[in-house]
């Protein structure tokens, strides 16, 4: 027993446990003060360098174990739709899922010891993206900060630290010259959006949300809003994802009073889409009695499709999902033209996803159903990931969500 209890003293050292909590609480804490309504931009520097200069300096231990908080402090809340598929049990198991996958990632990065490769590592953990999914991005820390978020800004950062870390001394601290070109204090001027916009934030439980019973009620209220936008006089109305829960192009009577609608004011609503036996979740646009469909391009993994190979995802399908096909993507994504402008649409996901905004879109709608996290920071997150985005490609969003984390997001 002795001896065990050496060996375990020895692994679970107490002073490295509380380095890498520390650390994760550094690397976390911006998300936590903006979900709590505060934005300290001094506060959120000082947070993110000492984050990252933990980061270059600690063991190989203290990183696996930084992971293992991050991963908690980040994605805790991933397995909570897990409740609306009879599976309340496993919620736990997928959050330690996720504190074990990044204490692993972190231990990676923890491989070489020097300070320069260490920071180097921490490059490179900006473009990984585990299973397709791409919300741990480094230069997140900075995007309520004085510094900026391009590549070449954390670049330098991390080049900074690194460099101040190995010559060691008055000589050292020289470098940390290198942090002022990665500074921004330049203050974006918020550009009214183009149009009167009506962006509706419905609070509809998720378990309501796919019950048949609650349907009639839904459709009901959806078209109340859009009544209340055209008395109004809005040039459009946004509704979130899935606003309508079922596959609209499949209810002809509903189609029929939409187009009617959008004769006096433009309408973009989420909801299903059938088509030869395949599921989309796609964006409705309404326009002058006709209808556009958008469908979504990059879907969710592990939530719209599994990310494994079909011998491996069909049981998972099955276990998880009842046995449900996956949606379907679309191989690009799609713009609307309304009333003159160009608007890119995104679904969810689809808004915090660097593909979306390659060719820099100046406008862009995005609608989400965030009601299967809740209560949870997972609107704080994705709002704080679409602020990235919408930074870093000089977009406006306009998002219409479920249950939390609606509102325009400027640059």
């Amino acid at each position: 027993k002795t001896s065990n209890m050496n060996a375990l003293k020895s692994f679970f050292s107490l002073l490295e446990l509380r380095t890498a909590l520390i650390l994760a609480l550094s690397f976390s804490a911006f998300i936590y003060l903006f979900h709590f309504g505060f934005e300290f931009y001094l506060l959120n520097t000082l947070l993110g360098l000492y984050a990252f200069y933990l980061l270059i300096i600690s063991n190989r231990k203290t990183l696996f174990f930084a992971g293992f908080f991050i991963g908690l402090l980040w994605f805790y809340w991933i397995g909570f739709s897990f409740r609306y598929y009879g599976l309340s049990w496993a919620v736990p198991f997928v959050a330690l899922g996720f504190a074990f996958i990044y204490g692993f990632v972190f231990f990676i990065v923890s491989l070489p010891s020097h300070p320069l490769l260490r920071a180097l590592m921490l490059f490179l953990l900006s473009l990984f993206e585990p299973f397709d999914f791409n919300w741990l991005q480094p230069e997140l820390l900075f995007v309520h900060s004085y510094f900026g978020i391009e590549k070449w800004q954390y670049a330098l950062i991390l080049l900074a630290l690194a460099l101040a870390l190995t010559l060691k001394g008055k000589k050292g601290y020289l470098f940390l010259l290198l942090l002022l070109p990665a500074v921004d204090l330049s203050i974006h001027i918020q550009e009214k959006h183009p149009l009167d916009i009506s962006l509706i934030q419905t609070n509809l439980d998720q378990e309501h949300k796919w019950n048949r019973f609650y349907i009639p009620q839904i459709i009901e209220e959806n078209l109340a809003a859009i009544d209340r936008a055209i008395k109004e006089n809005k040039d459009l109305v946004i509704l979130p994802e899935s606003a309508f829960p079922l596959f609209l192009n499949r209810d002809l009577e509903l189609i029929h009073s939409l187009k009617k609608k959008s004769r006096q004011i433009s309408i973009v609503t989420g909801s299903l889409y059938y088509e030869n036996g395949q599921n989309f979740n796609a964006s409705y646009f309404f326009q002058d009695g006709e209808v556009q469909i958008a469908k979504k391009m990059i879907l969710v993994p592990f939530g719209e499709y599994i990310p494994l190979p079909s011998f491996l995802s069909r049981p998972i399908n099955k276990a998880i999902f009842g046995g449900t096909s996956d949606y379907i993507n679309a191989s690009e994504p799609t713009d609307f033209q309304i009333k003159g402008f160009t608007f890119r649409n995104a679904i969810c996901y689809e808004a915090t996803c660097h593909e979306l905004f390659e060719d820099k879109p100046s406008l862009m709608i995005a609608t989400s159903n965030n009601a299967g996290f809740a209560p949870s920071i997972e609107p704080s997150i994705q709002r704080l990931l679409m602020q990235f985005y919408a930074k870093k490609n000089n977009t406006i969003i306009l998002h219409s969500a479920n249950s939390a984390g609606g509102g325009v997001i400027y640059p």
